[in-house]
């Protein structure tokens, strides 16, 4: 491996280290959250612009380095923002950390990986080229799959950058939508199985093989 993909490997691995030995992820979860809801969102309403960046740079950060945390952030912005705003700054920060951990990825996996798999990956490959962007809108539509998982192995296909950008914002908006109205009602909430209904997460499901159905009708 490059001396460049170490070193950006290292960073990571230090920054990812630090997050759990430091224990950030405190920070991140839901009863916190809505002890400090109250203080956040006055300080909001005073400085709308700064609030908004400064959720939109954590966002981006615990996303591009698969942190775990999304989900929570994602309920914080219907709190803080409301429904409207919160799902534009959740659409556009969950899909630039998408992209630039699918990057990283991309730049220190994929070439050792398509060479070491080339026979197995090859149909995968072939398949990627001709409906990569159906099967990424299916999976970002269905909630079971990880969101970073799904970031970490589209990487290491063929799909090209910009289609996996603009896929993920399309395929996650439904469901930003449904979890930042859930976070407007945070102070309801016990806990974050509470939205997952099987309800729920059948009509995503629907929602996920229904562009692969339609792709194959037509």
């Amino acid at each position: 491996m490059k001396t460049s993909k170490l070193i950006l490997l290292a960073i990571i691995a230090i920054l990812i280290t630090i997050f759990f030995i430091v224990d950030l992820q405190q920070y991140l979860s839901l009863e916190n959250f809505q002890a400090w809801r109250t203080d956040i969102v006055n300080f909001y309403e005073a400085h709308p612009w700064q609030t908004a960046l400064i959720y939109f740079a954590i966002y981006v950060v615990v996303t591009g380095l698969s942190l775990p945390g999304a989900t929570i952030l994602t309920l914080a912005a219907g709190a803080i923002f409301g429904v409207l705003i919160g799902t534009i700054v959740v659409s556009f920060a969950s899909t630039i950390g998408a992209t630039l951990a699918f990057l990283v990825s991309r730049y220190l996996f994929k070439d050792f990986v398509q060479e070491r798999f080339k026979s197995q990956l090859a149909p995968i490959n072939r398949g990627v080229e001709k409906d990569g962007a159906f099967y990424l809108f299916a999976l970002r539509l269905v909630p079971a799959f990880p969101f970073f998982v799904i970031n970490l192995v589209m990487a290491l296909t063929p799909i090209k950058t910009w289609t996996f950008f603009w896929v993920s914002q399309v395929g996650m908006f439904a469901g930003t939508i449904v979890y930042v109205n859930a976070g407007t009602q945070i102070g309801q909430l016990e806990s974050l199985g509470g939205i997952l209904s099987p309800a729920l997460l059948s009509s995503f499901v629907l929602l996920g093989i229904f562009p692969l159905i339609a792709k194959k009708v037509l």
